[in-house]
Formats: structure tokens, C-alpha cells, sequence
């Protein structure tokens, strides 16, 4: 893995002496109680101003204070004029622009495309503060009012809207949103050596269009660059011919020329510096560096769904900051050039960026509002981030990255000090010590050099890597020393617990049974059947068995009574109608009830989605020919997989009673502890009742999880 510079390693003499603001201005006024009269940067957010790290805009912001510039925050601005977008004047530098910590597609919508009635990252979790694809629009607005000042995007919505993507919400493939949103520079992933980079460059005079080296950034272009090798992966790989067998008895140089690559794929001395390489995969390490993979073009992938698959796979298998290589896709006339992705942070400028001073609440603009997401959150600390799980609907690791990033224990400990002395209301439980899962803190492969080299998708399925570290150790020694603070009652997990690693530690389960639950903890089988799981690459209900042998176990050692509630999908890719009813009678004989429902919601960039829209499975090599994946499209089907979810609902039960019938299963339909719902219907719960849609909750809102971790997941 290539080294980088400590993020705050570049001095900057505007940062000496310079006093942190108690929160980042959002008014003129704000500015001149500073002193200012103008902000190096404007950030543009479509969440409300909370000065806390589990909300990027706060990061960002604290990170270019840090770096001696006058940051400035527009929060939920009214999209339909100018007017809040100038509110703050023209910054020195530029402006940049963030959806806030979720998709605003994901943010505003259901499953079933139905609008939602709230907002988590709202004053009153009020809905409709933010406009459709808010990117796009606030990028227009600043567009309309600073001409000439620069514009980058970022966030999560941002990255994962970086290349040609398929948008559920209209059932079509889109452009790149820097394309749309005619921005200068998009900026992928944790952003925080990006934004830096940005901001330095451009105080020294360097114009926006000249930053095309660094790392998790992407910005148009025209033509290829002197100097690079293009391998062109703009169509389905044919085969071509083979190398032929080594002779065992050959020399050692004949053999080196038997497995040189094609004379194509190495640039000859004398010949133009651009060369194209067809369907060569393995250009010499010396040339990776100036190396660049033509992905399909949008009007290519927006056109036909196997292409689109095949662009999946690419970017995915390109994802590995130790090997990535450029992508380039052509849209129009522009070519989308990305660079690869950032370099991970190190524990000590994790802990750097979660010490900033941050005020740990809401901008007192809102006054005694009431921000849902912030109250999920405002007891909770983040100690990593990234996850191998590789889980294909989910978004973590397109923008966090596959290797694990993690605080120090000692940072943490300071973090939980400050919750206890400073924070408004706490009552001596910390809600959370997480990220994306709860238990890959200083998880990591055994070899730097293996893990460099690494192109798999996931570390975890269809089994361990033996390559990966699973010692949780570092974790319990961290749960041990927080919970024996002075003025900690109790220290919650309330991150999902990914039980396939939990169950290589047993002591890891007895900590977590015994000291961290308060009662229910929450896990993530997602299915049970391998038609699913395998599309999911979940691993399979034998993990999930062996993990709630241990915790009971552990619980009724402890002297409590706890329970494991699992949370599922419905209509996933690769899940049948059979699939969903093998669901419902598990869920039966084990007891549980749903609440609530989680449909498969196709976010953007995600594997599964990539399933969702072309019914191939990227997972394997694209062919026209290869595996089709089953799609459980069309509202019916997928009201039919919630239902099944919700077997002990009577509005459900005319419905399933049609499908049980229509599969051949209509001997579970009876009053007897062997059926799956009853041949009677109760009064009350017609068969027009059982048509209506279910009201879905997200995961990454309040009531069913930490705001912002699960956020990102393909769920709703």
C-alpha cells in the first residue's frame, strides 16, 4: 500500500494563532463577529448544521479550520432562488457542495417510491427541506449567482454518483452527476485529504481545472493524456487466442518470452506515447501508475443493461487503493476521467480529525428544534471506518473503502471524557462505540503486501480470508477500559455486530453478551436461503446459529435474559417466491415477528444493483451468456416478499393465502400450529386492506439504528 502524508503535516502560517471558531458562521453577521469579511470556502449541505463528527459537513468544515481557512456553512438552503445561496458572499476559494450524510434520493423516498413524511437531519424531522437530487440543484443555483467560482461536489451523494449510474427512481441510467451538475471537481470517498489538497492548491494560485493528480477525485476532460497506456474494456471481453503451454523442458529465457505479454500491451521506444491495449489485462507493474481503463461509455451503458454490468464489475474490481488504476468513461464528447481511490487514513489522523474542536450540537440557530439524527447520535462514538464485508447492496465500501480504518484507544477514551463533561443531557450511557459494523475495529490483513495485491471483493464470504486478522483483542480492551470510566453507567452496541467475525472470539461474544446489550441486540442474516445470500454474499444460517449459541450462552451466565433480532431484505436479487416463504416459516419456528419491513432498495453504484437493472450477476465475469440472476421486480412481487415477511399481519394473510395456492403450498393455510396463517379472515382486514403499501423505515433513520452508519445501506 502506497504511503501518503500525515493530513495535517503541509503548515499553513494562516492557521497560526488562529482561534477555532465556537461554531462555523452560517450569516454575515457570524462573519463579522469573527472578524471576517469573506470565507475561503462555503459549504453547501442538505442536512442542517450540526457541529458533531458523525456529520460530514462539520468534518470538512473543522478539517479546513484546522488548516488556517475561513470556512463557512449554507445549511438546507431554499433551492427555488439565489437569494440563500449568497448569503455568505463569494468565497476566496470555492464553494463545496454536499447532499448531506445520506443520498437525497434514498433520503426522501421509499422502496416503493413513495414519499416520506419526515426528515432525520431536519429541525422537527420535518420533510421536503431538501430538493430531489440536491447536488445537481444546489450546484445550479451557486452556478447562477458565482459564474466563475469553483464548485466541488462530494459526500455520499456525490460518490456514489460518480460515473454512469442506474437511478431507481426514474428506471434509468444517468450521466455522472459532475456532468449535471457542471461542477469543476468531484471529490469520492472520506474526503478530508482531497478538500485539504484543494484548498492549498488554489490559495497558491493553481486553477481548478490544472488539479487532475490526486487520488478520490474525478473531473472532465478532453482527449487522453501523453504518456498513459488506455486498456480498452469498452465492450464485453472476447476471447482471443490463448498463450500456448509452457515447455517444461524450455530455458528459463524461452519461457520468459512464452509469458511476456502481447508486444501491444508494451509501449516500444520511438512509438506516440498513447497506445491502446485490447483486452489486456496485465500491463507490467511499471506502467500501473500511467495506466487507464476505458470503461463502457454512458451512452453505451445507458442503452444496454450486460454493458452496464460489465462497468460494475470493472469499477469494483478497481477499487483497492494499493492496485486501482484511473478509469476513464466517455459521456458526449467529455471524457470522465477518475483517478484511484484515496489512500486510507492512519490511526493517527483519525484521531486528529475526531479531536477537532467540535461543538457536539446544533448550530443555535434552531434553537430547541429537535434534530432526529443528531439525537441518535449525539451519546455515540465512532471508532473506525470501512468494512470488507463486501455486502452487495450495501454502499459502505463504494465510499469508505474495504480496509478498516481505526482510532486509537486512547483517542476514544478522550472522546467519551468529553461526551460525559460537555454534552448536553448525558446520562452516563454511550449509546454507541461503532461505524459501519461494530466489530472490525483493528481488523486487518495479515500482509501488507497481500493486501496491496488484493482484488477480492469481499474478506469475509464465501468464507474467512486466512489471511485476515479477526483478533478481537484490541475491542474487548476498548470495552473493558470505556465502561470503567468515571461517570459511565453503561456502554451500548448499537452498530450491527457482523456475527460471522464475532463467533472467532468467543470472548469477544461473552463481552458483548454480558457488559454492551441492553436487552435486544440486532444482527443482519438478511436471508436464509443460498439463492439469496449468494447474490448478497451474506454468509449462510449456520453462522448466524453458532453466534446465538455463544450469546445465549453468555446471557444466561450473565443472569440476563436478551434476545437476537434479526433483520432481513425482501426482494432482493436472487430471491424466489420460495425463498421468501422458507423465510416466513423460519421467522415462525423461531418466533419472531416483524415490526418492520425492509425492502431491497437499489441505490446507486451498489453490486446489487447492478443485478437489479440487467439481471447478470457482476460478481462473475459479464458474457451475454453468463449467469442471469432472478429480480424480483414490480410492485406485487415485491409487496408479495414484504407479506411473506409479515406472516402474522391479517392484512396480509388474502394475499399469501393467492400465493400459497399459486405455488402449490396451500397445506400451510389452516388454523393448526403446523400452518403458516389461518384459512379465516378477522373482520377488519380486508382483502383491499392487504393491497395497500407497508410503511417502511430506513435504517439509517431514527427507531431502527445509528443515523449516518446505516444510512448508506440498500435498504428502506
Amino acid at each position: 500500500m502506497q504511503s501518503a502524508a500525515p493530513l495535517f503535516s503541509t503548515a499553513n502560517p494562516r492557521a497560526a494563532g488562529v482561534t477555532p471558531a465556537a461554531f462555523l458562521p452560517t450569516s454575515r453577521a457570524e462573519m463579522a463577529a469573527l472578524g471576517w469579511t469573506q470565507c475561503d470556502v462555503i459549504i453547501v449541505t442538505g442536512d442542517a448544521y450540526v457541529d458533531h463528527p458523525s456529520f460530514g459537513m462539520a468534518i470538512i468544515g473543522r478539517v479546513l479550520e484546522a488548516q488556517g481557512f475561513k470556512v463557512g456553512i449554507i445549511a438546507q438552503p431554499n433551492w427555488r432562488t439565489t437569494q440563500d445561496f449568497e448569503g455568505l458572499g463569494e468565497p476566496r476559494l470555492f464553494f463545496g457542495v454536499t447532499g448531506g450524510n445520506m443520498d437525497s434520493m434514498v433520503n426522501r423516498y421509499t422502496s416503493d417510491r413513495r414519499v416520506r413524511s419526515d426528515d432525520a437531519y431536519t429541525p422537527g424531522g420535518a420533510g421536503g427541506k431538501r430538493p430531489d437530487r440536491c447536488v445537481i440543484v444546489y450546484s445550479q443555483r451557486l452556478r447562477e449567482a458565482f459564474k466563475n467560482v469553483p464548485i466541488v461536489i462530494g459526500g455520499i451523494e456525490a460518490s456514489l454518483r460518480r460515473i454512469a449510474h442506474f437511478d431507481y427512481w426514474s428506471e434509468q441510467v444517468r450521466r455522472s452527476v459532475l456532468v449535471d451538475a457542471k461542477a469543476d471537481l468531484l471529490v469520492y470517498g472520506n474526503a478530508e485529504r482531497q478538500i485539504g489538497e484543494i484548498a492549498r492548491r488554489l490559495g497558491e494560485g493553481a486553477s481548478i481545472g490544472d488539479i487532475t493528480d490526486l487520488r478520490g477525485t474525478a473531473y472532465l476532460r478532453r482527449g487522453m493524456p501523453a504518456g498513459w497506456v488506455e486498456i480498452d474494456s469498452s465492450e464485453l471481453d472476447t476471447p482471443g487466442p490463448l498463450n500456448p503451454p509452457v515447455d517444461p523442458y524450455a530455458s528459463e529465457e524461452e519461457r520468459r518470452s512464452a509469458s511476456s505479454p502481447p508486444a501491444a500491451a508494451v509501449p516500444a521506444a520511438g512509438t506516440p506515447a498513447e497506445k491502446v491495449v485490447k483486452f489486456y489485462r496485465k500491463v507490467p507493474n511499471s506502467q500501473r501508475e500511467h495506466s487507464v481503463i476505458r470503461m463502457p461509455a454512458y451512452e453505451q451503458v445507458s442503452k444496454d443493461p450486460v454493458l452496464y454490468a460489465h462497468a460494475s464489475r470493472i469499477l469494483h474490481l478497481e477499487s483497492n487503493p494499493g492496485n486501482a488504476r484511473a478509469l476513464v468513461q466517455r459521456h458526449g464528447t467529455q471524457e470522465l476521467w477518475l483517478n484511484p481511490p484515496p489512500i486510507p487514513l492512519s490511526t493517527a489522523d483519525m484521531d486528529a480529525i475526531y479531536e477537532l474542536p467540535y461543538a457536539r450540537r446544533p448550530h443555535p440557530a434552531y434553537r430547541e428544534a429537535k434534530i432526529p439524527a443528531y439525537h441518535m447520535i449525539r451519546f455515540s462514538v465512532a471508532i473506525q471506518r470501512g468494512c470488507f464485508g463486501g455486502c452487495t447492496f450495501c454502499s459502505i465500501t463504494e465510499h469508505e473503502g474495504r480496509i478498516i480504518q481505526s482510532r486509537s484507544e486512547d483517542s476514544v477514551i478522550r472522546e467519551i471524557e468529553t461526551i460525559r463533561d460537555d454534552v448536553k443531557g448525558f446520562t452516563g450511557v454511550i449509546s454507541d462505540l461503532g461505524g459501519p459494523t461494530a466489530n472490525m475495529y483493528r481488523l486487518h490483513c495479515k500482509s501488507s503486501a497481500i493486501e496491496s495485491a488484493c482484488r477480492r471483493p469481499s474478506c469475509v464470504f464465501p468464507g474467512i480470508c486466512p489471511n485476515l486478522n479477526t483478533d478481537h483483542a484490541p475491542l474487548i480492551s476498548l470495552y473493558r477500559r470505556a465502561r470503567a470510566l468515571k461517570g459511565i453507567k453503561k456502554v451500548l452496541i448499537a452498530s450491527g455486530v457482523r456475527y460471522d467475525l464475532a463467533v472467532e472470539s468467543p470472548e469477544y461474544v461473552k463481552e458483548l453478551a454480558t457488559h454492551h446489550t441492553g436487552g435486544y441486540l440486532k444482527i443482519a442474516p438478511e436471508a436464509i436461503g443460498d439463492g439469496p445470500l449468494s447474490k448478497m454474499m451474506k454468509p449462510g444460517v449456520g453462522s448466524y446459529y453458532r453466534f446465538k449459541e455463544l450469546f445465549d450462552k453468555y446471557s444466561k451466565e450473565a443472569g440476563k435474559e436478551q434476545y437476537l433480532i434479526p433483520y432481513f431484505i425482501a426482494a432482493h436479487p436472487g430471491t424466489r417466491d420460495v425463498d421468501m416463504l422458507e423465510l416466513a416459516l423460519w421467522l415462525k419456528k423461531n418466533g419472531f415477528r416483524a415490526d418492520q419491513v425492509q425492502a431491497f432498495l437499489p441505490s446507486p453504484m451498489a453490486t446489487a444493483t447492478a443485478m437489479y437493472h440487467s439481471s447478470k450477476n457482476p460478481l462473475k465475469k459479464i458474457s451475454r451468456s453468463s449467469e442471469e440472476v432472478v429480480i424480483p421486480k414490480g410492485i406485487k412481487v415485491r409487496r408479495l416478499h414484504k407479506a411473506f415477511l409479515r406472516y402474522h399481519d391479517p392484512e396480509n394473510w388474502p394475499v399469501l393465502r393467492d400465493a400459497l395456492k399459486r405455488m402449490g403450498r396451500a397445506d400451510l393455510i389452516g388454523n393448526g400450529k403446523q400452518h403458516l396463517i389461518p384459512a379465516y379472515q378477522p373482520v377488519g382486514a380486508s382483502r383491499a386492506a392487504a393491497t395497500r403499501p407497508f410503511r417502511t423505515q430506513h435504517t439509517g433513520l431514527p427507531k431502527s439504528g445509528r443515523a449516518g452508519a446505516n444510512s448508506r445501506r440498500g435498504r428502506a
